[in-house]
């Protein structure tokens, strides 16, 4: 292999966007864009990177070990490239805005992890994001649903559906107990995992304050998935209080109104399942179709704490580097076939077409049997001195 080809290779899970590709995601990023603005979303651009102490206030060690770090050449201070952009976007929200009602703010820009969060992923995300802050009520829960759902069809996603739970299940059955962050994710990862041994060890390893009946409705918690019937089941299986009946009749709330205005999206729900969702602080959801999880989002009212603003927040984001992958590849954008030429009204019909919503492709001397991204379908060519469009006669 010859030594300059080495150079040429990029960083794992970092890849090139080719032209087909790329089309697809920025159409799709004008679908997403153009819908959050519908429902009376705002844009906001937050920059790419940030100084470190900034980037990760409040956000944890799960996103502090998926950010990159570099050096300022010019303030000598460490910075990151951002890995989520929520937290951003909160302090937008806080600090920017300081807005007295509700603030609806949307995004789309990269992301880097040092490490993909799945396998086959992209280590380089292309993240679209929606978030309301200001209210504290289910509508706003919904609502980031609904955006999310309507955004997800017409993409051309079929099959979807909603998977739910609630926070505050966990947390209530934990409460009083002295718990570790380090520990808490633990149990988060082994109630994902359903690996009911690991987690009766790590619950007995919880000398302070949580009971018998807490360790037997965490246990519970591992065959709580389903449809609704879930919802009466772990009102009987998991010991009373007043954040668990809160829990259960949000999810009642919120799968109801789903189905009543996506009577084709399936709802269920699994209440173990909190891997991701470590600043959620009431609702989660994610939404699968096309047999992959395509967005994920909830409730983190504590989000813009740290900013000096702990306001009500709900939101959802999604790759859209990911959403293509799933989707059936565009077919190929109908152009105009032009030839080349310096006579004037040539140039002026090829600009009239265009400034009308035409591709029109001129073929360069030399180049009339090339193949492109455009499947040009008709042509523009002189007829009786004027320049018309007409189908174009496809070489036999």
């Amino acid at each position: 292999m010859p030594a300059w080809s080495s150079s040429w290779q990029l960083p794992d899970q970092i890849a090139d966007v080719l032209p087909s590709e790329a089309r697809h995601i920025e159409e799709l990023r004008r679908l997403f864009l153009d819908t959050a603005r519908s429902y009376g979303y705002e844009l906001v651009m937050p920059p790419l990177l940030e100084h470190l102490e900034s980037l990760l206030t409040g956000t944890g060690e799960a996103l502090d070990l998926q950010t990159f770090k570099l050096v300022d050449q010019l303030s000598g201070r460490t910075l990151g490239l951002r890995a989520d952009t929520t937290p951003q976007v909160a302090r937008i929200d806080a600090h920017l805005l300081n807005r007295s009602g509700v603030a609806r703010l949307c995004y789309c820009g990269p992301v880097l992890h040092t490490r993909a969060d799945r396998p086959h992923a992209t280590r380089e995300p292309l993240q679209f994001g929606a978030e309301i802050y200001g209210h504290a009520g289910l509508e706003a829960d919904l609502e980031a649903q609904q955006l999310a759902l309507q955004g997800l069809k017409a993409a051309g996603v079929t099959a979807l559906s909603v998977d739910m739970a609630d926070v505050r299940i966990v947390g209530s059955l934990l409460a009083g107990a002295s718990v570790s962050t380090k520990t808490l994710a633990a149990i988060h990862t082994a109630l994902a995992a359903k690996d009911a041994s690991e987690l009766d060890s790590l619950t007995a390893s919880l000398k302070d304050g949580i009971s018998a009946e807490a360790r037997q409705g965490l246990k519970a918690l591992l065959q709580l998935y389903g449809d609704e019937k879930v919802l009466a089941e772990a009102e009987k299986a998991l010991p009373p209080s007043t954040g668990l009946k809160a829990a259960l009749q949000n999810l009642k709330w919120l799968a109801a109104h789903t189905r009543g205005e996506s009577g084709e999206v399936k709802v269920s729900f699994d209440l173990a399942d909190l891997r991701g969702y470590a600043y959620y602080s009431g609702t989660r959801f994610a939404i699968y179709g096309q047999g992959a999880e395509l967005a994920r989002g909830g409730r983190y009212d504590e989000v813009g704490a740290v900013f000096g603003r702990n306001r009500p927040a709900a939101g959802f984001s999604l790759d859209l580097k990911e959403l293509v992958s799933v989707l059936p590849p565009r077919p190929l954008k109908a152009a105009i076939r032009a030839p080349w030429g310096e006579d004037a009204g040539l140039r002026a019909a090829i600009a009239r077409l265009r400034a009308g919503g035409e591709t029109v492709a001129c073929v360069l001397p030399g180049h009339e049997h090339e193949v492109n991204e455009f499947d040009c379908d008709r042509e523009l060519a002189n007829a009786a001195g004027q320049w018309v469009v007409q189908p174009l006669k496809k070489a036999a």
